[in-house]
């Protein structure tokens, strides 16, 4: 299919002009207050933009998400530029054929917005506060100021063009992509594209073979020499394609003032920021966290989709990961959410609530038993594989097997960080129970007395019996669901199972290089995929420097997530200047094995897209100031010496607990923590010498222990640990820096 002409569309609707005087633009957003540490922060974590983006792995992205889109200009059209939109409902639907395939992401399309003359520079901004885009483009015969935005609360894109004198045709477009996937790996000979598009003014009706498809609609209206487009996407299955409702959120999005909308957008963002607080003294680290936050609001929301693996920002040029990677891209994407405080963006617990019963059609037909539950790779973000299935253990092919495990240990943290209860008894323990069923339905007794697992697949390295990948998950499974019954009050029928695999499980299968891949099968090269090393982390049942350090040995084909993996073992070994030194090298762009960040703080691995690596790199910096695993809250656990200041506010850990601390001068000065579920609080302070519990009314709080304390605290009350005769004033601070750093986009 070729795509649609820009010059067929390229007005759209922007002929109509709207009465005198009409607001087509909105206000800049007001000062910050002096006291706004937040708003500081944030000014100064903007992204910059001097030069002109080439493409997806360099300029500036925005979202709500759902409705996605980022900017750039294509190389060779000197006057264009381009804004990709997409959204994450889009997707095809064609369940005869493996997800990536059938349920595979489609490209939308993008805007274009042509220039008279050839654009000779850019100034552009990126104010995260206010997820707005803001600047100058600046052409051979004019400049046009512009300001972009994707509304937080509806799917609407809104820009608000002003040319200057030699400009004033500068016209809008939007070129339609095929709607069919680019994945290249195991296309079936019968695929086909789904149909060409219909056309009309102002709008793209794209149909699906499977029924229903999307809409893309946009419009513009003047006042002078003043413009605003609203553009949207909009998308049905199995009946409705989503044009009617893209025209009428185009028509609702511009029947009057933006003024109220834009407003309820930026409360929407100030408030999503001021939900937490980190500094460090490393400004080029801080910022990047933030833009971090700021993406993962922009890419997902608790009731919307997983987000894949690029998220909903289609990359142009495709991408052959079309659908949601659950071997490792998810599990690594999603945590730092916990800390930062964001339940709101957690879309992986709730997948698991709503669609859990598709679970069962990714386990071989021939498995299935009503009581047992897989998660594929590729799926998509209700659940579905199509008709590709997690392997057996023991019958190769036998892939994906810890995929839904190791997912549901993310929604168990989230738990934890929480102490919802109706989710443990309602989510985890239904759909873990059904996970470990699967794992325990293949487990062989050894003459050894200890059960074993047939082959399995230790992820992207090599197939081995008691493959210490599963083995872990396993372990963490059944650990899992006894603590569930203990906390629930309530028995199982698997109870005795469980602890039957708890107590006989065999131990992981060990070298003089320490835990191997599995039976009879060494980590012998370097090694991406952190699989075999699971049980230190995320799981943090042990600690093993002999085995961490054999992995780290060999770093030629890490990825990004490789590093900030390493970076938050090192945390746990409490080796602060090594953990910084391997977030560092992957913020620095160094390339390993044709993989990088990029300047827009996106990730690349090769001529592919993701952004999970540096999604990742942002747990790893909140795993230097806070960790909360074993039932000890621990500040400032593993912070670089460089690193003299440091402050958290409302940083969430497990236990429901949410800690504000600083650090001043290579010391913790204070730390408050309030409970939000009354649970038992055991802290490691960190504080030097003797140290005062108070209230938040300043009264004594009984308390027990030294190095680690236990602090009775109920439901909704606060502890102030302070040195002894101190009476601090616990407020955020945006840490003074330790050096210069430019800021993150192309300055």
């Amino acid at each position: 299919m070729t795509p649609i002409s820009r010059r067929a569309f390229v007005a759209g609707t922007s002929g109509a002009l709207v009465a005198a005087g009409s607001p087509v633009a909105w206000g800049r957003p007001p000062a910050a207050a002096p006291d706004d540490v937040h708003g500081a922060l944030l000014r100064d974590a903007a992204m910059v933009w001097k030069r002109l983006p080439g493409g997806w792995q360099e300029g500036p992205f925005l979202g709500n998400g759902f409705l996605a889109a980022h900017l750039y200009a294509k190389p060779g059209e000197g006057n264009v530029l381009r804004v990709m939109i997409n959204h994450s409902h889009v997707q095809d639907q064609r369940g005869q054929w493996e997800a990536a395939i059938g349920y595979s992401r489609l490209g939308v399309g993008y805007l274009t917005l042509t220039f008279a003359g050839t654009i000779t520079g850019v100034d552009w901004r990126l104010d995260l506060d206010n997820a707005e885009l803001t600047g100058t483009v600046t052409t051979a015969r004019g400049s046009v100021r512009f300001t972009v935005l994707i509304l937080s609360q509806e799917d609407v894109l809104l820009a608000s063009l002003e040319p200057s004198a030699g400009e004033e045709a500068a016209a809008w477009g939007f070129t339609a992509l095929p709607s069919h996937t680019t994945r290249t790996t195991r296309v079936p000979p019968d695929y086909t594209a789904n149909p060409d598009p219909t056309t009309g003014p102002g709008f793209v009706e794209q149909p699906l073979h499977a029924g229903g498809g999307y809409t893309t609609a946009w419009q513009e209206v003047r006042s002078g020499t003043k413009r605003l487009l609203a553009a949207t996407i909009a998308y049905g299955h199995p009946e409705s394609t989503g044009r009617e409702q893209a025209l009428r959120t185009v028509r609702s999005a511009l029947d009057g003032p933006p003024a109220r909308a834009i407003a309820r957008h930026r409360d929407w963002w100030h408030a999503f920021y001021r939900r937490s607080f980190v500094s460090v003294p490393d400004k080029k680290v801080q910022r990047f966290y933030w833009i971090q936050l700021y993406k993962l609001a922009c890419a997902t929301r608790s009731h919307g989709p997983v987000t894949p693996v690029f998220g909903p920002w289609f990359p142009e040029s495709g991408n052959n990961w079309t659908s949601i990677w659950w071997n490792t891209n998810v599990q690594v994407t999603y945590p730092v959410a916990n800390g930062s405080n964001h339940r709101e963006l957690d879309a992986v617990t709730p997948a698991f609530a709503k669609y859990h019963q598709n679970l069962e059609s990714n386990v071989r037909p021939e498995l299935r038993d009503g009581e047992t539950y897989a998660l594929c790779h590729p799926g998509d973000w209700k659940l579905r594989s199509g008709p590709r299935y997690v392997g057996a253990p023991g019958t190769s092919p036998n892939d994906h097997t810890g995929n839904l495990t190791w997912a549901l240990h993310n929604a168990w943290v989230t738990y934890r960080h929480h102490m919802d209860d109706d989710v443990l008894r309602h989510v985890i323990r239904p759909v873990l129970t059904k996970a470990v069923n699967y794992y325990a339905r293949h487990l062989t007794e050894g003459t050894d007395g200890r059960l074993h697992l047939p082959e399995t697949r230790s992820p992207e390295y090599a197939n081995a019996a008691d493959c210490t990948y599963d083995l872990s998950l396993l372990r963490w499974g059944v650990g899992a669901l006894l603590d569930s019954v203990r906390r629930l009050r309530s028995g199982d029928p698997h109870e005795k199972q469980w602890r039957d695999i708890r107590d006989r499980l065999v131990p992981y299968h060990e070298n003089g290089d320490g835990v191997m891949i599995g039976d009879g099968v060494p980590l012998a090269e370097s090694h991406r995929h952190f699989s075999h090393l699971l049980w230190l982390y995320p799981l943090q049942e042990k600690l093993d420097r002999r085995t961490f350090d054999h992995w780290t040995s060999r770093q030629e084909r890490w990825h990004g997530y490789s590093y900030a993996a390493a970076s938050s073992m090192e945390t746990l070994f409490g080796k602060p200047e090594q953990a910084l030194r391997h977030l560092r090298f992957f913020l620095d762009g160094n390339v390993t094995d044709k993989c990088a960040m990029t300047p827009n703080t996106m990730y690349r691995e090769g001529s592919n897209f993701a952004l999970e690596s540096s999604i990742s790199a942002g747990q790893s910096l909140l795993d230097m100031l806070t960790q909360s695993h074993g039932g000890v809250v621990r500040v400032f656990p593993a912070v670089s010496g460089t690193w003299r200041d440091a402050s958290v506010q409302r940083v969430r850990t497990q236990g429901a607990f949410l800690v504000d601390a600083s650090r001043r001068g290579g010391r913790t000065e204070w730390i408050r923590v309030e409970s939000e579920a009354g649970e038992p609080l055991r802290l490691r302070h960190g504080i030097a010498g003797a140290i005062e519990v108070r209230d938040e009314r300043g009264r004594p709080l009984p308390y027990s222990g030294r190095d680690v304390i236990s602090v009775p605290l109920r439901r909704g009350q606060t502890a102030l640990i302070a040195p002894k005769g101190s009476r601090p004033t616990p407020r955020p601070r945006d840490v003074p820096a330790n050096g210069t750093e430019p800021a993150w986009g192309l300055p």
